[in-house]
């Protein structure tokens, strides 16, 4: 049982990830075609070479700042308040974000910001994606925040208020550093989801709003290239160890 166990693992991570690993050979190719020729570095050359893609993953890592800063920040208390509160009602209500499709969400948030901006004078760009990453990316701060409070022995702040501590004061000097590597880990969760997005962000994106992601997916319908396999790669490793460092701290 152990064997076909092993095996049966062994497929799946195979069926997720050969796809990835031949992508990051063919980056490596002096070829423009999926036939081997010798390793090259010519496509990363172009990679970083390129405006375009330049000015797309500023825009990628500047929205997913900033959204992470909110989403963090806001889904921290949340999730305190629904720690406090112990409303099944609203925790359960975390999960209808994550199970709508992007594309819903995406046709919502771009109702939303077309009906809003007909009082406000503004138009689509940089604010509307950080302002959408915010409202897919608090759902999944607000669940491993909650997570990690749920651990956690309410009688510590009990214990800081009967010696003298204000609410706020126990919440900032007992509460906060517990907190800390969960609200690290979901504030690396957040980031990850938000660099990544595609569907959403070119449904709330402007002219002058273009993220990595909507870059590859422009590149890629022109043709196969090197440089998408290139870029493809940067990102999976820049995710991935994004991924880890999120797993570690989560852990802890």
């Amino acid at each position: 049982m152990r064997r076909w166990l092993g095996f049966y693992a062994a497929v799946i991570y195979a069926f997720l990830y050969l796809p990835l690993v031949l992508l990051s050979v063919f980056s490596f190719n002096a070829s423009r075609f999926t036939v081997w020729e010798g390793f090259s570095l010519t496509w990363y050359r172009a990679v970083f070479r390129d405006p375009e893609l330049a000015e797309a993953a500023w825009n990628s890592l500047v929205i997913a700042a900033a959204s992470t800063l909110v989403a963090t920040a806001a889904g921290t208390l949340c999730a305190y308040a629904l720690w406090k509160r112990r409303s099944a009602l609203a925790s359960g209500s975390l999960m209808l974000s994550l199970v709508t499709p992007e594309i819903v969400t995406g046709i919502a948030l771009l109702a939303f910001f077309q009906w809003l901006f007909r009082y406000v004078g503004a138009q689509l760009g940089m604010h509307t994606v950080v302002l959408a990453h915010v409202s897919f990316s608090l759902a999944y701060v607000v669940i491993v925040v909650l997570a990690r409070l749920r651990t956690l022995d309410p009688a510590l702040e009990e214990a800081a208020m009967d010696l003298g501590a204000t609410e706020w004061r126990a919440f900032r000097e007992v509460t906060l550093p517990a907190l800390a590597p969960g609200i690290a880990a979901a504030a690396l969760l957040a980031f990850t989801v938000s660099l990544d997005d595609y569907v959403i962000t070119s449904l709330v994106a402007g002219v002058d709003s273009e993220t990595l992601p909507m870059r590859i997916y422009a590149m890629a319908r022109r043709g196969a290239s090197p440089v998408v396999n290139a870029v493809s790669t940067l990102m999976v490793v820049a995710l991935g160890a994004l991924v880890l460092l999120f797993e570690r701290l989560r852990e802890r």
